[in-house]
């Protein structure tokens, strides 16, 4: 019996054009045994969540420095909630201040990780979820 592959969409919305911590995440959760979709840069928040229906990702994780993070995080839980995908989890990390963490919790993130965070602490929070 195979293990089940946890699918996950890492995309960059917003005009932020800096890709290097998204493109590492992505590579250390492929490298994990996930499924990993890629969304290129400057995705708006309706391409990422029909990206996220299409491919039936179990999680989405967003890369955000350009400081639009309240706005496109919550346009994105907004648009799961309207298109019935509010089962998927939505991650995300970058330039976030502290003080915006609890905010983003109470409007549906599941989790942010700031610069400092290791690789192996997302793929552990992704494997307790769904594994």
């Amino acid at each position: 019996m195979s293990e089940k592959k946890i699918r996950v969409l890492i995309a960059k919305p917003g005009l932020d054009g800096h890709d290097r911590g998204a493109k590492v995440v992505a590579r250390a959760l492929r490298d994990s045994g996930m499924e990993v979709i890629y969304s290129g840069l400057r995705q708006t928040p309706e391409q990422i969540v029909q990206t996220a229906v299409q491919e039936d990702v179990d999680a989405v994780g967003l890369s955000i420095l350009s400081g639009a993070h309240m706005t496109l995080f919550g346009r994105i839980v907004k648009l799961l909630k309207e298109t019935q995908a509010d089962d998927i989890l939505l991650f995300g990390g970058g330039i976030i201040p502290d003080d915006d963490i609890p905010k983003l919790t109470e409007l549906g993130v599941d989790r942010i990780f700031q610069p400092n965070a290791k690789t192996s602490d997302i793929i552990d929070f992704l494997k307790k979820k769904f594994l």
